[in-house]
């Protein structure tokens, strides 16, 4: 005021404290002007003290609202969801806060809709206080809340309503023989209770206590409270259904993949996949191994376009046509070639808008353990690494890409390898290599360097294989995740036998007990007359049907297979043979005296196999 009184500077809406006990909790404002005389003299100072609470506590629940709708749904988490809500009312509403939801919405389903007294089925999500570290004798984090007495407060609550409660309400509404203090925080003396109410339904409830603070809470507190819950409500309610459709596309991507760890004669496996984002964006990368006769395998690593549902349901049909095309014993060229097919015709059926996001990337790979040969082919898909059994490790650099799947137009090429015993062939998308910085280069370097470092010989591959993507877990990556680790064996040399024969009639005699006698030194001799009488049949259509020498092979392992090549490439097919024709039978009794048979071709000819189970 002397300062008025001297510059004559009006002062306007000074806030003042003020310590009467009686106006505790309310706020004013001070106004001064200076008064003179006719001659401009200053001849004292007139004040103005406006109470002005209700002016500031709406200034206050504005930015408190603000506030809330900035910082509350920020996170796709139920759980964190249900914090940023107790965070914002503490310390700007209350001394303690929590939050209980209903436990379905932890799994991302509905809750059922309750009236009246009984379990409500909740369980603590969220919880804050602003004076102390959270008392122990409250219910914590996880806690069951136990069943609720009818009250008209709980009527009013269920039916999206905030409510004021004193501690004795409080208690009374609770249907528990626990004591007070799990459900009262001390000395709290004012409490609201309001539920986070959206879309019709009850997802669960928030409680904010005084306990430093000596003004209760009032109505106006109470329309807050439902204003920011019905808010948060809405963010929770996106939460819950999210996490629903993140596990539905998680069951479902994970369902499509095969078993994580498979052990065939030809190679051990171990397959990794880490969904982006903490599982925000899943996507359709996939991995395959896939068993093909002769004891040989199949490597699979693929990578769709795009992200959710969608991706992840080309990847089932782009899984089930490797499966189907490798089932044909293609070569990976022109396997490629047919998916690259494939995904032509499905961008053609999408939707104008989502033809340019029907694509994918793959790599295929067929082991043969007998040679030790792998043949590889990419559409567009990084190359793998290789690390040798001394555990050096190397990019496979001589691998051509070919353009993605879905380009069109372009060829694809093999590449051959040969890789020695206990060799390590790692496969994998994108996502492993752009994890940081997202550059390419930069990250094939740091996984050529953790493989030449995790994977040792005798090292399980699936440790290896979380070793070699726990940097990747630090942080949520920005896309899926998939490693393939495939550990090479090979067939010893006395496992296989092998004869060239002319093309001559008189030579299926020669061939049926070459393959007798070496059955023989086996100990095979229980199979001699079927392995004899399915050599005969394979060697003569061979003789009969194609031109030039006649190969077969016998292989030994987990099941005895039996190999007739020609230089045909006519398909051979099995026929219904009349009772009266003297031939057309041979394929049908190799079908009946074997577990399976089948053909693959080569380039020149093809190649008849028969398979018999050595199970005792």
């Amino acid at each position: 005021m002397r300062q008025v009184l001297r510059t004559g500077a009006p002062v306007i809406g000074h806030e003042r404290p003020m310590r009467a006990r009686h106006v505790q909790g309310r706020r004013f404002t001070l106004s001064a002007f200076r008064l003179e005389d006719g001659y401009g003299h200053p001849t004292g100072v007139v004040t103005l003290i406006t109470d002005a609470t209700k002016q500031y506590r709406s200034y206050d629940q504005l930015e408190l609202l603000q506030h809330a709708s900035a910082h509350i749904g920020r996170s796709l988490g139920v759980e964190q969801t249900a914090q940023d809500l107790v965070d914002t009312l503490v310390p700007a509403m209350g001394d303690v806060a929590w939050a209980n939801l209903a436990e379905a919405v932890f799994d991302g389903n509905e809750p059922p809709k309750l009236v009246g007294a009984g379990d409500p089925h909740l369980r603590r999500a969220a919880l804050a206080s602003a004076t102390e570290p959270w008392s122990t004798e409250l219910l914590q984090p996880g806690a069951a809340i136990p069943p609720y007495r009818d009250t008209p407060g709980l009527r009013r609550m269920q039916h999206g309503g905030a409510v004021l409660l004193s501690p004795a309400t409080a208690i009374t509404l609770v249907n528990s023989s626990e004591p007070d203090e799990r459900f009262v925080p001390k000395h709290g003396h004012s409490a609201m209770w309001a539920p986070l109410y959206a879309r019709g339904l009850v997802l669960g409830s928030v409680t904010v206590w005084r306990t430093e603070r000596t003004e209760p809470f009032d109505k106006q507190d109470a329309d807050l409270l439902t204003e920011i819950t019905s808010r948060a409500a809405l963010s929770v309610d996106n939460a819950r259904r999210y996490v629903r459709e993140h596990r539905a596309a998680v069951a479902l991507q994970q369902r499509l993949l095969p078993r994580a760890t498979t052990e065939t004669p030809a190679a051990d496996t171990a397959g990794l996949y880490l969904p982006a984002g903490g599982g925000a964006e899943i996507s359709g990368d996939w991995f395959d191994v896939i068993p093909l006769p002769s004891l040989r395998t199949a490597f699979v690593v693929g990578d769709v376009v795009g992200h959710g549902l969608h991706a992840t349901a080309t990847m089932g049909r782009l899984r089930t046509a490797v499966q189907t095309l490798a089932d044909l014993e293609l070569d990976p060229t022109e396997l490629l070639t047919h998916l690259d097919d494939l995904v032509t015709r499905l961008a053609a059926e999408a939707s104008p808008e989502h033809r340019d996001t029907v694509g994918a990337t793959c790599l295929y790979a067929t082991y043969d353990p007998i040679t030790g040969r792998c043949l590889l082919a990419s559409a567009g898909h990084p190359p793998p690494v290789l690390v040798q059994p001394d555990g050096t490790a190397q990019v496979v650099g001589e691998l051509s890409p070919g353009p993605p799947l879905g380009v069109g137009g372009m060829p694809f090429e093999t590449t051959a390898l040969d890789l020695a015993p206990g060799s390590v062939l790692a496969l994998y998308t994108d996502g492993l290599i752009q994890h940081v910085h997202h550059d390419p280069v930069a990250g094939l370097a740091r996984l050529t360097d953790r493989l030449t470092t995790s994977c040792r010989p005798g090292r399980p591959l699936e440790e290896t294989g979380r070793a070699v993507i726990a940097p990747a877990t630090d942080s949520p990556p920005h896309d899926d995740i998939t490693l393939l680790l495939a550990r090479t064996r090979a067939l010893p040399p006395e496992a296989t036998a092998e004869w060239d024969f002319a093309a001559d009639p008189a030579v299926v005699t020669d061939a049926r007990k070459a393959v007798a006698d070496q059955l023989a030194v086996w100990e095979l001799d229980d199979l001699a007359f079927t392995t004899e009488l399915v050599v005969s049949e394979l060697v003569t259509n061979a003789i009969r049907y194609a031109e030039g020498p006649v190969g077969v092979r016998l292989i030994r392992d987990e099941a005895l297979i039996c190999e007739v090549t020609d230089t045909s490439n006519t398909q051979p097919r099995p026929r219904r043979a009349r009772w009266s024709d003297e031939g057309g039978r041979g394929l049908f009794l190799v079908a009946q005296f074997t577990t399976r048979w089948g053909s693959r071709y080569g380039q020149a000819g093809k190649t008849i196999w028969a398979e018999q189970s050595l199970a005792s």
